[in-house]
């Protein structure tokens, strides 16, 4: 039997005579030096394609799976959600690292509980993490949630809202890295320059003359995020459109 390539897939014909028997007419390849492995992986074709192209489609259609029964009354209350958050993310986006929109936002004030208690949570593993955990928490415990709505709830909905919290906690530390340098925001409890987490923590790490750049980071993955997530919970709720206009009993 004429060999396979292992490279390219290429089945040897008999005709092929103007090239080596040792060697791949179409790509060249040595078939003695392709690995063990190679020679006994089949190559991929149109099926293969097909099937990972299914398994994509299918792993997006469990992002945004509605549950079995929807309400229409909840699901007019998701598109005003939806569309009230998409304002909010407007507004964010809009007004770039600016503290009095930041941090003048209620939600703020949410967030800071959050990030409080982040200090706390990872004060056993030293001083750098203790620094680091309120803005880690803050940003991270939106994620848990986010995991406990999709796998246990199966709720696609509110797990988008909770990546849209996340990505907005992003937007919501901007402003504090990029003081870093100057150290004028107020802090809680009325600290000092020496309580400033992200001065503090680019003093420790080297990074301070690198503040700006740090804070514009933040903030275009949160509001890449917030985008994000508003995509995925318009498809959760579009999905969702169409089980009711199915199902309209």
């Amino acid at each position: 039997m004429l060999p396979r390539c292992a490279k390219c897939g290429y089945q040897r014909l008999a005709t092929d005579t103007h090239v080596h028997d040792a060697v791949c007419p179409r790509c060249g390849l040595v078939y003695a030096r392709a690995t063990p492995a190679a020679a006994t992986r089949p190559p991929m074709d149109a099926a293969d394609a097909t099937t990972i192209g299914g398994t994509r489609q299918g792993f997006l259609d469990w992002l945004t799976e509605p549950p079995e029964r929807v309400d229409a009354l909840a699901l007019q209350a998701r598109a005003a959600c939806g569309l009230a958050f998409a304002a909010w993310t407007l507004y964010f986006i809009g007004n770039g690292i600016d503290w009095d929109s930041i941090g003048g936002s209620f939600l703020h004030a949410i967030n800071l509980v959050f990030h409080e208690f982040g200090h706390v949570f990872f004060r056993p593993f030293g001083e750098f993490m203790t620094i680091l955990g309120g803005s880690l928490f803050q940003v991270l415990w939106p994620c848990v949630l986010m995991l406990a709505f999709l796998f246990k709830y199966r709720d696609t909905f509110a797990a988008g809202l909770m990546l849209w919290w996340s990505g907005q906690n992003l937007v919501d530390l901007s402003p504090y890295i990029a003081d870093a340098y100057y150290r004028g925001l107020p802090l809680v409890g009325g600290g000092g320059e020496e309580s400033h987490d992200w001065g503090n923590l680019l003093t420790m790490t080297g990074l301070l003359d690198s503040h700006l750049g740090l804070a514009r980071a933040a903030f275009f993955c949160g509001s890449v995020t917030m985008l994000a997530a508003l995509a995925w919970m318009g498809r959760g709720w579009w999905r969702q459109r169409e089980q009711v206009r199915s199902n309209p009993g």
